[in-house]
């Protein structure tokens, strides 16, 4: 049964720039288990807010964003063991999630209270042979590079696919 809008829980994520976003979920539609790609190519900063944070998330994501984008970079391959993603390097989207993560301290699943690693998942939950066979094949043409990261995101979870709440995209 679905939830409603209230009782859904809010993922926050980065937003990629239209390019690099293009290309993860290019990677995502390849190498993604069709029937478990149901959302799109993200970067997640919190995998679980409760539905009642959603005016000051929204507040926040907006006020973080009227500043300059964070610098990041595809810093490599990582093997997920049942997956493969690309790791993102970004003290300064580190330091954003940092200030949110103050601000809603009480309200943090333990999942969320420790330090991030940030990744973009391009495929997840096949045999742990598939997962290594990718990571080798994108390790051998893998150069890091920069990421833009567009804005921050809130999304309502349902147990399927995500329902945006809130798009803020940096201004500065």
């Amino acid at each position: 049964m679905a939830q409603e809008a209230s009782a859904a829980p809010i993922i926050v994520t980065a937003l990629m720039g239209a390019a690099d976003f293009g290309w993860a979920e290019g990677l995502r539609r390849a190498h993604f288990p069709p029937g478990r790609n149901r959302v799109p190519a993200h970067v997640t900063l919190f995998h679980h807010l409760p539905p009642s944070a959603l005016d000051e998330v929204a507040r926040r994501l907006k006020a973080l964003c009227a500043g300059p984008p964070p610098a990041a970079r595809l810093a490599e391959v990582m093997l997920l063991g049942r997956g493969v993603a690309y790791r993102v390097e970004s003290p300064e989207l580190t330091a954003l999630r940092d200030e949110l993560a103050e601000a809603f301290a009480g309200l943090l699943v333990p999942q969320d209270q420790g330090r991030p690693r940030f990744h973009i998942t391009v495929q997840n939950k096949v045999e742990p042979a598939e997962a290594k066979a990718l990571a080798d094949e994108l390790r051998r043409a893998f150069r890091p590079r920069p990421l833009a990261i567009a804005g921050l995101a809130a999304w309502h979870y349902r147990g399927g696919p995500w329902e945006l709440a809130v798009k803020a995209s940096f201004r500065g």
